[in-house]
């Protein structure tokens, strides 16, 4: 479905209750899957990617002979589940997803399993989904792992080490990417009773061969990623969003939303009338270029891009290697997507997206493809506050990790519609997208 989004006649004064972390959820699942004898309900996300996790854990849970798990176009559901059923003695599975799935590569993770002592093989090709295996107690020992391309790897190898014979030795190699996702799943694992050593200079995580022994986290934390596009819609209307439950310090590497969106013009502060909420309001002062480094946070990238882009703000985003190989090309997809609007913006070492101001005119009332990528459709729906009736296409992609996204824009005053732009239409925002509008001269951020 298509919809064309509206932005609220008055100031915008919102509250919205944030779906829950599917980070924590997926890893929580994992987790309390793990934990012999646990018996307590988990309050986990209610979305695409941890529901898809949920039905393939309990249909291995019931399991007396094979079993065939689809995870869709869930990633992280992918390499979490592939690792557990490795672990899960007694198990035959087959793994397969998406299309996109079957070409995100699993190499990296596949031969660390097999390493590990894991009976598990790719069924088509090599690297790649669909996956054949057989599960067993595996050996554990000390392993090599490329860090520099996804930490959801290192994640999934993490949490089924304590059920190995000899716990796991993981050393790290090359820039690791993610970290606060493995600091995350560090926690969460010593929560319920594992034994992980990860310190400076972070090139070694160390986890005993200790079974899981007590039922850690039962209620994921908010959303942050989710926030983050009510940070974008609060800096392109001046408008109050206050978000019940969002936590600050938080478990989510995301939560340095709060930080960088200083730059661009966003404030963060506790609610005074909602009782552990935080309040994102407008701030006067903004960065009249904004460069950061996001190789921590990749999945703001695209909420920031747009946003920067949105208040005529320069930027510079580099550490987006991930970027290449999620649910689409988020570099090639961004930069597609920007160019509807007049946004020349560089892609650089396939890791940096640049924009330097420069833009060219536009003729036609942009209409967003979303990709497949629930993240595209979420970064892009506010830009209707500078260009009324703009279109968001396959919008029902947010149920990946948002379902209630659009119930909650409209209940914040947007007005939402079904259908495309007519043929006829004219092309007339009542704001234009001018990069000689900059911001108040700051010192460059970081």
């Amino acid at each position: 479905m298509n919809y064309r989004i509206f932005p609220p006649e008055e100031m915008m004064m919102a509250t919205v209750e944030l779906p829950l972390s599917k980070s924590i959820s997926n890893r929580m699942l994992i987790i309390n899957a793990l934990t012999p004898g646990a018996t307590a309900q988990v309050r986990t996300a209610d979305c695409d990617d941890t529901n898809l996790l949920a039905k393939a854990l309990g249909e291995a849970a019931g399991a007396k002979g094979e079993i065939s798990v689809n995870t869709g176009a869930a990633g992280t559901a992918t390499r979490f589940i592939t690792a557990y059923l490795c672990a899960k003695e007694g198990a035959s599975a087959t793994v397969d997803g998406s299309e996109r799935m079957r070409q995100r590569p699993m190499g990296i993770l596949i031969d660390s399993l097999r390493a590990l002592g894991a009976d598990i093989r790719c069924t088509e090709r090599e690297g790649y989904l669909p996956l054949r295996i057989e599960g067993k107690r595996l050996a554990g020992g000390h392993l090599n792992i490329d860090a520099s391309v996804s930490s959801q790897f290192i994640s999934a190898l993490m949490m089924i080490a304590p059920t190995m014979t000899d716990g796991l030795t993981l050393h790290l190699e090359g820039e690791l990417l993610s970290k606060p996702y493995i600091d995350m799943t560090a926690e969460l694992m010593r929560r319920s009773g594992a034994e992980v050593e990860f310190d400076a200079p972070f090139e070694e995580i160390v986890i005993a061969p200790k079974p899981y022994s007590k039922e850690g986290t039962l209620e994921a934390e908010p959303d942050w990623s989710a926030a983050s596009y009510w940070y974008e819609t609060a800096a392109l209307t001046a408008g109050f969003v206050t978000l019940p439950g969002l936590q600050l310090p938080s478990l989510q590497g995301d939560s340095a939303c709060a930080r960088l969106f200083e730059m661009l013009g966003v404030r963060t502060e506790p609610s005074e009338d909602v009782d552990n909420a935080l309040e994102v309001a407008p701030d006067p002062e903004q960065y009249s270029r904004f460069e950061v480094d996001l190789v921590d946070t990749p999945d703001l990238a695209q909420t920031l891009a747009v946003t920067s882009a949105m208040l005529s703000i320069p930027f510079h985003l580099r550490g987006l290697q991930s970027l290449r190989v999620k649910e689409t090309d988020r570099l090639e997809a961004l930069r597609k997507e920007l160019d509807k609007f007049g946004i020349v913006v560089e892609i650089r070492n396939d890791s940096e997206l640049v924009w330097n101001g420069a833009h060219h005119p536009v003729f036609e009332r942009p209409a967003i493809d979303t990709y497949d990528d629930h993240r595209m459709a979420m970064a892009f729906a506010p830009t209707a506050v500078l260009i009324p009736g703009i279109v968001i296409r396959d919008a029902e992609v947010v149920s990946k990790s948002y379902p209630g996204f659009w119930d909650d824009l409209k209940s914040a005053g947007f007005r939402i519609t079904d259908g495309d732009i007519p043929e006829a239409e004219a092309f007339a925002p009542e704001m234009s997208i001018d990069p000689s509008q900059q911001a108040s001269e700051n010192p460059l951020p970081l």
